[in-house]
């Protein structure tokens, strides 16, 4: 898309964001309290996705338990950070032990996503912090959820849940059930064209 369009575009967008700028506001402030766990498979090979699967099983195992006392995202990212060693150990020897030879990634970054849901939530697209595990070229299709609050995670004694980190306004949106979809799609359209205009410099 030329750059005029794409300028048009953000105008427009901008201008319907406008119309509900406090579901906007919410959306962009949801990043701020949760971190996903993302993990990126090989290629798109039957193969290589049941390893994805299977290391992304290892990775939840290992982690559990990390949270139990974490009470925001801030906390959560240190135990994660802390804990990256013994996570990229973990990862490595899965994909050995199911006879690969694939090189392993697992770090903290912060990464776009467009609209996802996740059982009964959903979260809007934006930049998020993420644990991300890249097995290989990490080119094939991944797997992500929320490992803080420990959405995929085994059950702890004490663990902050989605209700006890967002807003109720924020805790509304995200457990809307498809009730924001048209919202939903304007905004991943100006996250969009936010991240273009990102890359250019902008």
């Amino acid at each position: 898309m030329k750059t005029f369009e794409k300028a048009l575009c953000l105008a427009l967008t901008l201008t319907v964001l406008f119309t509900f700028s406090g579901f906007t506001a919410c959306c962009e402030d949801i990043p701020n309290h949760v971190l996903r766990l993302h993990v990126l498979a090989n290629s798109d090979s039957a193969s290589d996705q049941s390893l994805k699967l299977k290391v992304r099983d290892r990775i939840i195992k290992e982690s559990s338990g990390f949270f139990d006392g974490a009470e925001n995202k801030d906390e959560a990212e240190k135990i994660v950070s802390e804990h990256i060693p013994e996570l990229q150990k973990a990862a490595d020897d899965e994909v050995k032990k199911q006879g690969y030879s694939y090189p392993v990634n697992v770090t903290l970054t912060n990464m776009y996503f467009t609209t996802r849901q996740y059982s009964e939530v959903t979260l809007p697209a934006g930049r998020y912090d993420a644990l991300r595990v890249t097995i290989g070229s990490g080119k094939g299709h991944n797997w992500w959820c929320v490992i803080f609050p420990p959405m995929c995670l085994p059950a702890a004694e004490e663990k902050e849940e989605l209700k006890d980190v967002l807003s109720k306004n924020e805790l509304e949106i995200a457990e809307s059930s498809g009730g924001y979809t048209v919202k939903f799609k304007t905004v991943e359209a100006y996250e969009q064209l936010r991240e273009w205009l990102k890359e250019k410099g902008h």
